[in-house]
Order: structure tokens, then sequence, then C-alpha cells
């Protein structure tokens, strides 16, 4: 498919055209069929159907890069366990993919810009494919071998995945940015977060299952099929976003806005989720094993936190769009829900407190996560929406390996409780710096009840 450039953002959605129920919603500035905003070629207004078929493709390349990361992290811990992979080697393997997307996401959502963010999103997920053939190859002909081969070669591949995510991932979310303006980025973003939800879910569980009965090996060959089918359906469902014209910038210029309140306070509040989401998914599983939990309810509990995440993000960014929940409020209650959560871990014991600990903590990553990708996303420039999310997509990552890494620390000198408790408190601090400010509340959606 050609990459012809198209006007996504001005496809509208509309109920009975002309009537009074007509909306531009889809849109920045989007208008009823016949109006100025109306498409120069004449052609009538989409409906919601192909704008649908638009975002799911995008949805489905936030969910690779979640799947990815989460099923081969449990794939290389079952191999650490095994005694085929020493704790070194594991941290190694862990680390690297974080490490490659730390250090560039900000230069993809970049070349997003610069490029159209449609090119930068295909080239990644064509990679991440690629990347993963690789490693089956490799381990096809012999090539992989147990102990540092080993380990030297799923280093390499992670490494690999994680530059591949670096493009896709920070491309994908300014396409959702875009795709989203004109009062509906709350609700698309909360879709966007539900899908990776899924990812974080399915990652550790079908990772298992294939590693248990086929091997490290067949899961490098799901992870290619995944990404290859969510490169095809971005080829034929996802038409151009062209590159915006874009004014000169310094790199002072870019330091004033990454350094500016409506930066990091959204972006703070994303790395403090995500810092829950991480340290819930790996220590939770700790505390229900202590208490005497088999291995099947402990990954039940996580199910639960990732389920009740997944189910309160779209309709959180829909009450966002419509002025029903501010972002100040979004974040505060989100943040207090999260302290509760690991709070209610940290000092009631059994399977019941777990649960509902997990589901609590859910809901806090829920109400949080989409309305702080929607709020990042109005305060950027639309020409800088790929830079703007690459940048915080740092955060998100910094944020989703310090938070395990405090509880770790703070637990290995006393008690996982205690490292619990310490995330609780650093995460009202976040809460707290996050929320400060000016109230703002978000205006409803063009055409729609507030």
């Amino acid at each position: 498919m050609a990459d012809t450039p198209a006007q996504p953002d001005d496809r509208r959605e509309t109920t009975t055209a002309g009537g009074p129920g007509s909306t531009a919603e889809d849109g920045p500035g989007g208008t009823a069929a016949g109006g100025p905003g109306a498409p120069a070629t004449g052609a009538p207004p989409a409906t919601a159907a192909p704008r649908q078929a638009v975002l799911f493709p995008l949805y489905a390349a936030g969910f690779v890069t979640a799947f990815g990361a989460h099923a081969v992290a449990t794939g290389a811990g079952a191999e650490a366990g095994a005694g085929q992979l020493s704790l070194l080697a594991l941290g190694l393997v862990l680390a690297v993919y974080d490490g490659a997307e730390v250090l560039l996401k900000p230069v993809f959502g970049s070349l997003a810009d610069r490029w159209g963010p449609r090119r930068v999103l295909l080239g990644g997920l064509a990679a991440f494919v690629v990347v993963s053939l690789a490693y089956v190859l490799v381990a096809l002909v012999g090539g992989i071998a147990a102990g540092p081969g080993g380990a030297v070669a799923l280093a390499l591949a992670r490494l690999g995945q994680g530059a591949a995510a670096s493009a896709f991932s920070p491309a994908a979310g300014a396409m959702v940015g875009r795709l989203g303006a004109g009062g509906r980025r709350g609700r698309v973003f909360g879709s966007y977060g539900a899908w990776k939800g899924l990812g974080y879910t399915a990652g550790p569980l079908l990772g298992g299952v294939v590693i248990t009965f086929a091997g490290l090996t067949a899961l490098f060959v799901v992870l290619a099929a995944v990404a290859a089918v969510v490169t095809v359906w971005v080829v034929l469902a996802v038409p151009a976003l062209p590159a915006l014209p874009r004014q000169r910038q310094t790199v002072v210029d870019l330091a004033r806005r990454l350094s500016a309140p409506a930066f990091l306070r959204p972006t703070s509040a994303l790395a403090g989720t995500t810092a829950a989401l991480a340290t819930a998914v790996g220590f939770l599983p700790v505390l229900g094993t202590a208490s005497g939990l088999s291995p099947i309810v402990t990954g039940a509990v996580v199910a639960c936190l990732a389920l009740s995440s997944t189910l309160v993000q779209p309709r959180a960014g829909r009450a966002h769009d419509r002025g029903r929940l501010s972002t100040r409020t979004a974040l505060a209650v989100g943040f207090a829900l999260m302290v509760a959560g690991f709070v209610l871990a940290a000092v009631v014991t059994g399977i019941g407190a777990l649960v509902v600990s997990a589901v609590v903590i859910g809901l806090g990553v829920g109400i949080a996560t989409p309305v702080a990708f929607a709020s990042l996303a109005a305060s950027s420039p639309p020409e800088r929406l790929g830079q703007t999310m690459g940048s915080a997509e740092v955060g998100r990552e910094l944020g989703d390996a310090g938070g395990p890494l405090l509880v770790g620390v703070v637990a290995a000198a006393a008690s996982v409780a205690a490292g619990l408790g310490a995330l609780a408190a650093a995460l009202a601090v976040v809460g707290v710096a996050a929320t400060a400010g000016r109230r703002t509340a978000p205006a409803p959606t063009d055409g729609e009840p507030g």
C-alpha cells in the first residue's frame, strides 16, 4: 500500500446528516457535511466504523510492545529458575530492553514528527519481526548453546526488540494523539492503554504456556507472528498522517518545553502509574507465595489487577472528554487508590486482601493513565507530538524500573511489606506534585452532553 498522505484527522462521525445530532468530534475543526471544514474532494463524511478501523491497529501496536516485553521477561525468568541462565545474565536480559527504550524513544519520536508517524511505526514493527526471526534462525541452526553464548544471543535479541519498540511505540502514541484531537483524546488513549493492559496480562500467561510446552525459541516465533500480523494490519488500514510544518527548535527551546509543568506533571504521573503496575505485577505474587498460595492463584491475582485497569481506562478517558473528570481529579483519585492498595497489601495478609489490593491498584492506574496521556497530548504542539510522546515514554520506563528497584532495595534491608510501604509514600509524593498548580477542567466533546 502506497504511503499516500491522508487526513484522518478530518474524518467525522455523524448521526443524521445535517440534523441536530450531527457532530464533528473526530477531527480538530471538523463540521457537518458541507460545512467550512468539509473535505475538498466532496466525499461524504466518514462514519464511526472507518475511524475505529484506523485506531484498532494502533492499539494493537501498543499490545505488541507490552506483550513482547513481559512474555520474554517471564521466559527469561523461567530459564534462570531452571539453571539455564545465571541471575547476572537475567538482569542483563531484562535491562537491555528498557535501556534501549530509554535512549531511543525520544530519537524515534522526533523522527516520527519529521518523516510522518506511519513510516516510523511500520519500520519499528518490521524490525521487531526481523529481530525475533533472527533469534529463531540462530537457534534452529544450532548457534545458541547453553551458557554464556545463549545469554548473549538472548540479550542481543532483547536489545533489538527494545530498539524496534522504541520506534513503533511513540509513533503509535503520536498517531493516537492526532487522531483523537477534537475532544476524543481521553477515550482513545483509554482504549490504547486498555490494549496495552491486555498485553501486560497476556504476556506472562501465554509466554509461560508457550515456553512450558514448546520452549523459548517458540515464543520468539509467536512474537514475530503477532508483530507481522499487526504490521500487515497497519499497512492495510492506517493511512499516512503527513508530517506537519514545524518551526525551527533550538536545544534551549526543547529544554524549556520539556521542563515546563504542562509536560512534567503528566509525565511524572505516567511514571508513577507505571511504577505501581510493574511493582504490583512483580511483588504481589511474592506476598501470595509467602502466604502459601499457589502460582496459579497468584497469577489470578495479577490478572485481577490488569483486568480492572483495562476495564476502567476507556471509561475514565470518556468521562474526561465529556468534562466530567478533570485532570486534577483523575490524578488525585488515581494516586489515592494506588497508595491505598499498596498500604493494604503491606499491612493485611491473606488472599482476600491481595485481591482487593490488586483491584484497587488497577483502578488507580486505569483512572490516572489515560487522563495523563490526554493532558500530555493536549499540551504539545501537534507538529512535535511524536517528540513529546517519546520523551514522556522515558519517564514511564524510569518508573517501570524505579518502582520495583525501590521496593527490592527496601525489601532486602527490611521486608517486602516495608518496601511496598516505601513505594506508597513515593507515590503519594508524586501524586501531590502531579496535581499541584491551577485547576483545569476539560471542555466537553463537541456535540456531546457534558
